[in-house]
């Protein structure tokens, strides 16, 4: 079929037309976002500022911070100003921009989360391996390869988007440009599209997904017989990665591991991984960490 595109610009519906309901959404919004900032660049600042920075676990803590910083970027500025307007707009080269943007950005988060399980597995299960396995060129290598991963996963998942024929309707019931709703648009079939997605998007957080809790069945497996203080500071620290793990994984898995379909609850659990984790991330590392708390006093008290 030829390709025919006569949208110039989509039509994003938001999470309500309620007046009442956009004002109040629109003040918890930018307090998130500003949230978000204030404690992802604290963060940032302290490690990068820190010994910590020479330490693994904050060396990708930090990347993380910065991945969050990024990704949220991308769609809560304009949910924030669009909460604000009448009528909401995207064209459509903004629309592919976004789409491209987050999924590259959410692909960095998802492998960053991957290599710090991995970071957690070496350190306690292999203790004497750790500096040679987890040495900076390995790290930076890691970290590296997140990237091009990524970028991969969003180039793939764009270049789906992108050669389908959009001819009307254009109205996305959504608070931003993702490949589910836009497939729901495209004047064609879709089937085929629909399951390249779902093997691209859904295996990729599946795939990882079983990543993490193998490490972690790896690690509560290794550390049973060790004394009760050690065996408390592992679980601690491991506790905060499994509860960003499970802020952002699991409404991940809803939306994207299923066949490609919308549903009204998709909005609320995209709100999960694009706002709410990366607003509680900085507080889930900082409050249960003695060593950034620590760092957090020497960097700014």
């Amino acid at each position: 079929m030829e390709n025919i595109n006569n949208v110039t610009e989509f039509i994003l519906l938001g999470l309500s037309q309620n007046k009442k309901i956009k004002n109040f959404c629109f003040l918890l919004f930018l307090f998130c976002y500003i949230a978000i900032w204030l404690g992802n660049v604290l963060i940032v600042i302290s490690i990068t500022y820190s010994q910590l920075i020479e330490q693994p676990m904050y060396f990708f803590l930090n990347y993380l911070a910065l991945s969050d910083l990024c990704y949220t970027s991308t769609v809560t500025p304009k949910l924030v100003t669009d909460l604000l307007e009448e009528r909401n707009t995207i064209s459509y080269n903004s629309c592919m921009a976004q789409l491209f943007a987050m999924h590259f950005f959410g692909g960095i988060e998802v492998l960053i989360l991957t290599v710090m399980a991995y970071d957690r597995y070496v350190a306690i299960c292999k203790p004497l391996h750790y500096t040679v396995m987890m040495s900076r060129r390995k790290c930076d290598a890691m970290v590296f390869a997140c990237c091009i991963g990524a970028f991969l996963h969003s180039f793939v998942q764009c270049l789906l988007t992108i050669n389908l024929p959009f001819c009307g309707p254009n109205e996305i019931d959504h608070y931003f440009c993702d490949v589910y709703p836009l497939l729901k648009l495209a004047c064609t079939d879709t089937y085929r599209v629909g399951i390249l997605v779902v093997a691209n998007s859904g295996m990729m957080g599946l795939v990882t997904f079983v990543v993490l809790v193998l490490s972690y069945i790896l690690i509560l497996y290794t550390i049973r017989n060790h004394p009760a203080k050690s065996r408390s500071k592992a679980l601690s620290t491991c506790s905060s990665h499994i509860t960003v793990v499970i802020l952002f994984f699991v409404p991940v898995l809803f939306i994207y591991i299923r066949p490609a379909t919308t549903l009204p609850e998709d909005k609320v659990f995209a709100l999960f991984y694009t706002i709410i984790a990366p607003m509680f991330n900085p507080l889930i590392y900082t409050l249960r960490n003695m060593e950034m708390k620590n760092a957090l006093r020497k960097v700014w008290c």
